[in-house]
């Protein structure tokens, strides 16, 4: 190292020369893009693997068999994701409908709903009817019918409840 390059020297104001300078910045350069020394990044183990047992290793072949719940839950499985895919195409076509918001667009969205409605109460209506329809008017007692009245009054800051029987 040059004298005027020391830390000693900088403290004192010394000033390189040009072609100091020039040395000591090749030098840095230098030094900083200098290969690495080869050290070992990986090592490979070349000996031969220890043999275990004395029969030679045999081919497996590989059947498999898949269960009959499993496939027709596989097919099952395909089958929901292409209706789920038909009712998602749907649902963007109905989406593209509610974008455009006019007159059209409007009764595209409520009629259906409408529809849907007076549908399930018509539905309704006519099993309502049904039931209220009796072919025979009887009951189902057999024996004497007795009758009881039961009063109930409650009362006072923490309520007490008292019931009386009348029969």
């Amino acid at each position: 190292m040059y004298p005027e390059t020391t830390p000693e020297a900088f403290r004192k104001g010394v000033r390189m020369s040009e072609d100091v300078a020039a040395a000591e910045a090749a030098w840095i350069i230098a030094d900083a893009y200098r290969p690495a020394p080869d050290t070992p990044t990986a090592y490979r183990d070349t000996s031969p693997l220890p043999a275990y047992g004395d029969t030679p290793p045999v081919m497996q072949p590989d059947r498999r068999i898949v269960p009959a719940w499993a496939a027709g839950t596989a097919v099952a499985g395909i089958g929901v994701g292409a209706a789920f895919v038909g009712i998602g195409c749907g649902v963007w076509l109905a989406c593209q409908g509610f974008a455009a918001v006019s007159l059209t667009s409007v009764l595209f969205v409520t009629l259906p709903i409408a529809a849907v409605g007076g549908v399930v109460a018509a539905i309704g209506t006519a099993l309502r009817s049904l039931k209220a329809v009796h072919t025979e008017n009887h009951h189902h007692y057999a024996g004497p019918v007795r009758q009881e009245n039961t009063t109930t009054k409650t009362y006072g800051v923490i309520a007490r409840t008292r019931n009386e029987h009348h029969g």
